[in-house]
């Protein structure tokens, strides 16, 4: 002979605890109510302790080593009339060839 059991959960869903519900509720509430606590403030937060993340990943690169700080980048002296000269030197504006650009009606077949 089967027993039926009449204090189980139909849904069997547990029973949320009564201290916890009031708290979770009202937070819900808080993000329908005003949308910038549910959108506003985590992009927010997310890109200021996105940009601060950032800043110490990139000062790490400058740490310390065994024999004292690393500079990885050092540029180099560059003067303008340095690099006009050096481009002059590659390419002569007097020595040129034309080529003839085909006529769109010409197309492939002409």
């Amino acid at each position: 002979m089967t027993t039926i059991r009449s204090d189980t959960n139909v849904n069997n869903k547990p029973t949320p605890n009564k201290d916890v519900e009031p708290s979770v509720s009202k937070f819900r509430r808080w993000g329908r109510k005003y949308p910038f606590v549910r959108y506003g403030l985590p992009m927010i937060s997310l890109t200021v302790f996105g940009a601060l993340g950032l800043a110490q990943l990139l000062q790490g690169r400058k740490a310390l080593s065994r024999e004292g700080p690393v500079d990885t980048y050092k540029p180099k002296k560059i003067s303008l009339e340095e690099e006009l000269k050096v481009l002059q030197e590659k390419v002569d504006i007097n020595d040129y060839e034309y080529k003839r650009i085909p006529r769109p009606s010409e197309g492939k077949s002409g």
